[in-house]
């Protein structure tokens, strides 16, 4: 008598796993012969699927966001005097307003310096920090 018997092994089949096994065995037989249309295609319709249902999400927190800080920005405001009782601007300027320029006077504020005129300056070292210097 050999070994091992020359009958193939086979599994005992069960009624909740018939199901499952057979398709998984016709899918995995399939899928070197259609790999776009088996794995490709389904994947892909998955991630666009995914982009149109976030979209949404993505977007109401966005929303919620801006509203909060809305909100903490009219209470600030109320709070420094910048706005009324009524939400109307005060008699006071913005002072962030002179601060922040735009792009055209920032650049020609850094037109105005001489850029091919300029010494370079050692910072001054606290006491008994190292400066980078072997004398």
């Amino acid at each position: 008598m050999p070994a091992f018997g020359s009958k193939t092994f086979r599994r005992a089949t069960t009624a909740s796993s018939t199901l499952g096994e057979r398709l998984g065995t016709l899918y995995r037989a399939k899928l070197p012969r259609h790999p776009f249309l088996l794995f490709g295609l389904p994947f892909i319709s998955v991630i666009v699927a995914a982009s149109f249902v976030l979209t949404p999400a993505t977007a109401l927190r966005y929303e919620r966001h801006d509203r909060k800080v809305r909100q903490l920005d009219q209470e600030e405001a109320m709070a420094l005097g910048l706005k009324g009782e009524n939400g109307e601007e005060s008699i006071r300027r913005n002072p962030r307003r002179h601060v922040i320029g735009s792009d055209r006077d920032e650049y020609y504020k850094l037109m105005a310096k001489d850029l091919d005129d300029w010494e370079q300056t050692r910072v001054k070292r606290f006491k008994g920090e190292p400066d980078g210097r072997f004398d």
